[in-house]
């Protein structure tokens, strides 16, 4: 049977859509990659207990937990407490410390199971951040707290750094002082200011050529504590420039959610590792994506992961820092959670033409794991906006 709803449009009409994808199945065991490729995860709010949701939002750690077993299930890694689990947008650093500490101790419950976890330095207000002995004091207390819990760090662009900073030197100074101290190598994190505003002219510049012979010299200054970088600015020819600067044995991992599927698969010579906030909206077509890149069937792998692309593209579209709404949406409609609320109420971000485009490029990239499950929930959201 043909399923089909209602849904409107920019133009302001609405008119009958009817689904035409399928669910990609799930493997019978977690698949071996030949990309290392880490899933940033959301957290699932827990509405019942919600009283604050702005400042003190309530999280339910058994359908946050449930949700990290099915990522680890299809053979990903973790990138645990990011942007994607709205860090700084909803979730400040003590949910992030009690998630951290929770995943990291479900990890050990599951063979092979691996994360790596956030570390910034969002527990500083903005006033009080006056000299980059502040950052560093914060960035020590939570790379401290991963490393003694068991954990290995992404050490988190920092708002505070981005604010206190008057040249590249600055940079140098407080990374170089983190990474003499870190006991376990780290992926650096080079996120744009389209996902936050607030790290505009990170690494001391607003140009990429001089931030990037920034982010060169820390990296080379200190390469025997750095595993890789994760690079977000949504322009694979900047990537693909800092990709094949990289020292020996320090990894890129992509960050681009625009154009993940060319960066993956690479060229004759390079490729971009993964670290990804779509990963966690379109887990099963990647995971079976993946699955095929390792066993050197590159047109498969395209088939699965192109058409997922679109997708992305309208999740993370501007601004772009909302597109935690449209991955939290997919993770509701799919079965994952039992109800379409984030942190800060989050999902009040988009729109509801953005929620029905994002319905339709989903059900085409095969990504509705649950067709009459989705087409059932959509119809819910679409009642409450009187549609």
């Amino acid at each position: 049977m043909t399923l089909t709803l209602k849904l409107p449009s920019a133009n302001g009409t609405i008119s009958d859509y009817s689904l035409t994808g399928g669910p990609i199945g799930k493997p019978s065991s977690p698949p071996v990659f030949n990309r290392i490729a880490y899933a940033a995860a959301h957290v699932v709010s827990d509405p019942m207990r919600d009283t604050n949701p702005w400042t003190a939002p309530a999280i339910d750690w058994d359908a946050t937990m449930a949700f990290r077993h099915h990522l680890w299930s299809l053979g990903f890694k973790i990138a645990e407490a990011m942007d994607t689990a709205q860090r700084g947008m909803g979730v400040d650093w003590a949910g992030a410390r009690e998630l951290i500490r929770r995943s990291l101790a479900e990890s050990r419950t599951v063979p092979g199971a691996d994360l790596a976890c956030g570390a910034g330095t969002d527990q500083l207000a903005p006033d009080d951040t006056k000299i980059l002995q502040d950052v560093i004091e914060a960035y020590e207390t939570q790379i401290g707290f991963v490393e003694a819990e068991g954990g290995r760090a992404v050490m988190m662009a920092s708002r505070a750094l981005a604010r206190v900073a008057r040249s590249a030197d600055d940079y140098r100074t407080v990374y170089g002082d983190i990474l003499s101290q870190t006991r376990e190598k780290v992926v650096l994190h080079w996120l744009g200011d389209m996902f936050d505003p607030q790290l505009a002219g990170y690494w001391g510049s607003s140009s990429f050529d001089k931030a990037l012979e920034t982010v060169l010299a820390i990296i080379n200054d200190n390469k025997n504590k750095v595993e890789g970088i994760k690079i977000s600015l949504l322009d694979n020819r900047k990537e693909v420039e800092l990709r094949k600067r990289l020292p020996e044995g320090v990894l890129c991992f992509t960050g681009d959610d625009f154009n993940y599927a060319e960066l993956i698969e690479g060229d004759s010579e390079r490729y971009s590792h993964a670290l990804l906030g779509i990963f966690d909206a379109v887990a099963p077509s990647a995971s079976k994506a993946l699955s095929h890149l390792a066993r050197g069937e590159t047109q498969a792998f395209r088939d699965v992961i192109e058409p997922t692309v679109p997708l992305s593209r309208k999740i993370f579209e501007a601004p772009t820092q909302y597109y935690k709404a449209g991955v939290v949406f997919l993770a509701w409609l799919n079965g994952h959670q039992t109800h379409f609320t984030m942190p800060a109420g989050m999902q009040s971000a988009r729109g509801i033409v953005h929620y029905a485009d994002i319905f339709r490029l989903a059900d085409q990239a095969n990504v509705l794991d649950k067709p009459e499950l989705a087409t059932q929930r959509m119809n819910s959201l679409l009642q409450v906006y009187g549609l």
